[in-house]
């Protein structure tokens, strides 16, 4: 009888232990399918956001050649480049190294785009003068409407030039190892199985014409496998979801301010070779710059 009484009681001692380990297992496993879920929305909508870019991209294109009589070959080309991108944006499931790519790709795509109209622009600027030339019975109105169009282009680049001279400059852009000791003194390292951050530095220049306040900074680091390194920080910009290495908020009164924003490094991100730095003042890109680990 007693030793049925100890088995008894054991027995209920391990239903309750397998009870809770059970409770403890399915809580977890809700944790994960969330965050999983979460993190895979924000990349569908980086995603969706690049879709819209290569689009528009395109749509310029298109009314480019359809506008000019200059028909250019590499602007076919170009345009051409911009559809198997988007073709391959579409087919392939978005992750953060294809996202970082994409993002790449649309930048060159964009300057070539601008090296591309500046010169189509240049070409039919010479064709509208060959033709003035030739049609002397225009000559009055062809001159009134090419200094209007003149003067229109100088407000809307005074404007541009404006826009940018007022934004966040930044100059001696570094980034390295660093061990936090835990006094809190950081020491400098260049070898991956020592450094626990990433930390970013670099010096906001004095800007009379940018606005005085609070900036937020925003740093993208990425290993050599285009593995973003870091807290995987998710903002919401206005053109969509940008994910982040880590951030910092700064008071800049115009006057030149050191910065330095440390990222958390995780072992396994952490490979031998270059590492790119991206910062950014909110979503606007300020300064890149690459260093070593070992």
């Amino acid at each position: 009888m007693m030793t049925e009484k100890k088995n008894n009681t054991a027995l209920k001692i391990l239903t309750g232990v397998l009870a809770v380990a059970l409770i403890a297992l399915s809580i977890y496993t809700i944790k994960f399918y969330n965050e999983e879920k979460e993190n895979k929305e924000i990349l569908q909508n980086e995603k969706a956001v690049i879709e819209n870019e290569l689009n528009d991209l395109i749509i310029k294109y298109d009314e480019a050649i359809e506008e000019n009589e200059i028909m250019d070959q590499n602007m076919v080309e170009a345009r051409e480049r911009i559809n198997r991108l988007l073709d391959s944006v579409q087919d392939n499931e978005a992750n953060l190294a294809l996202i970082s790519r994409y993002r790449r790709e649309i930048g060159n795509l964009r300057a070539e785009k601008d090296r591309l109209f500046r010169v189509v622009d240049s070409l039919s600027s010479q064709n509208q003068r060959l033709t003035t030339a030739m049609d002397s019975t225009n000559i009055v109105l062809q001159e009134r409407t090419r200094l209007s169009d003149s003067l229109q282009d100088t407000n809307q680049n005074l404007s541009s030039k404006v826009d940018r001279a007022s934004r966040l400059q930044i100059t001696g852009l570094t980034g390295e190892g660093v061990i936090v000791r835990n006094s809190g003194k950081i020491v400098e390292n260049d070898r991956t199985r020592r450094i626990d951050q990433i930390r970013t530095c670099f010096t906001i220049s004095s800007n009379e014409l940018a606005e005085a306040g609070e900036k937020t900074i925003n740093v993208q680091v990425y290993n050599p496998e285009n593995e973003l390194v870091g807290d995987q920080i998710a903002v919401q910009h206005e053109g969509g979801v940008m994910v982040y290495s880590a951030n910092s908020k700064v008071y800049y009164e115009n006057e030149e301010l050191d910065v330095c924003v440390l990222a958390n490094a995780s072992e396994e991100r952490l490979i031998e070779g270059e590492y790119k730095v991206y910062v950014y003042s909110d979503a606007y890109l300020i300064g890149t710059s690459t260093f070593s680990l070992r």
